[in-house]
């Protein structure tokens, strides 16, 4: 491969001196592996592209980097300024070895960090679907949009959360265009994340601020998750109402009170950064209200087994009132559930009742 002559060209003794002039007066930036430098296309020889960098010297493009990036070499020509990424500083025959493929790679990454930053969409179609979201390319670079990360009305409400039944739901947006948004840019390890939902989150916000902590809405529900429902309040606009805040008796399982579809009431607890905290338990009476001169310290009463955690057990004893016996009784959980069984009713002494604190102690007679 005959380099040297083009080379003698365009890299004389005297733009040898001017460089090592330069680098001593901090005029110019020293090349460094890995960065981006900009020069003009002097020619292609062979499978071999000389770049004129200036005060750097003569940048080369050659071999597998060129067969790489073939594609883009055959639009460009002499004297167009074009970008390569650094991958040697000085070869053996005195180039600055440059890679043109993954120069553009680097300039894809770049733009996406600034449309991240920026808050831009785009509108990009749906290429597949897994279990865990949506797969869409941009600038042909894979990009992956999580499920949570779509719009209301593109999310996969599944009643039972059944995977593959999600998965369904998904593959129907295949071919579909959809807004999107920045909102993960990892170069490294070639990861770029989407939402749908990036771009309404000032828009929600701007809806929450007509709602206020105390105000009773009627609702519609729109998701069911392990830890609570997502009542819809209005178009794009969702509140959670947790898990503790669906009843007073103890929810193991969401599903078993509500549907999809569902209205409901509930009341806004709380408002944090356009986000919306319901409750639906505080528009029903409170039971610990109608015991709280019922039973007192020391009381042997009747209560049923419910569920066992790693305090201890949690006993039922009417309705919506509750009382824990500590493991401690017990010495430790083994023996606590050779002792008590889920389901089963058993006499308790109550060691220590707030009906105002909702906490009632208990201990096995």
């Amino acid at each position: 491969m005959e380099k040297e002559p083009i080379r003698s060209t365009i890299m004389t003794q005297t733009m040898e001196s001017i460089w090592k002039d330069a680098i001593a007066t901090d005029a110019v930036k020293p090349l460094i592996e890995g960065d981006l430098v900009e020069g003009t296309v002097i020619t292609t020889s062979g499978i071999t592209m000389y770049i004129d960098l200036g005060i750097y010297g003569t940048g080369i493009i050659f071999g597998r980097e060129f067969l790489n990036a073939k594609d883009m070499i055959k639009n460009i020509n002499v004297g167009d300024t074009i970008k390569g990424k650094i991958i040697e500083i000085e070869n053996e025959d005195g180039y600055v070895e440059l890679s043109l493929k993954e120069a553009r790679q680097a300039l894809v990454w770049s733009d996406a960090d600034k449309m991240m930053k920026s808050g831009e969409v785009i509108e990009l179609p749906i290429k597949e679907a897994n279990k865990g979201g949506l797969m869409v390319e941009w600038q042909g670079i894979q990009g992956f949009l999580p499920a949570s990360q779509l719009k209301s009305e593109h999310y996969p409400r599944v009643d039972d959360g059944d995977k593959d039944e999600i998965l369904k739901e998904l593959k129907k947006l295949i071919a579909k265009k959809l807004s999107l948004t920045v909102i993960g840019v990892n170069p490294k390890e070639g990861k770029l994340i989407f939402s749908e939902k990036g771009n309404l989150k000032e828009e929600k916000k701007e809806a929450a601020t007509k709602y206020s902590v105390g105000d009773i809405l009627d609702c519609e529900v729109s998701g069911i998750v392990d830890f609570g429902v997502f009542l819809r309040i209005e178009n794009n606009l969702e509140g959670l109402v947790h898990i503790s805040e669906m009843d007073w008796s103890l929810v193991d399982d969401p599903r078993i009170l509500f549907k999809l579809g569902d209205k409901v009431q509930a009341k806004i607890i709380e408002i944090k950064n356009g986000k919306i905290s319901l409750s639906i338990k505080v528009l029903k009476e409170d039971p610990w209200n109608k015991v709280a001169e019922k039973y007192k310290k020391d009381d042997t009463v009747s209560g049923v087994v419910i569920k066992f955690n790693k305090h201890g057990a949690l006993v039922a004893i009417e309705e919506g009132v509750a009382g824990l016996i500590h493991v401690s009784e017990f010495g430790d959980e083994k023996k606590l559930k050779e002792k008590l069984s889920l389901g089963k009713s058993y006499q308790f002494k109550i060691t220590l009742f707030d009906s105002k604190e909702h906490r009632m102690t208990l201990s096995l007679v």
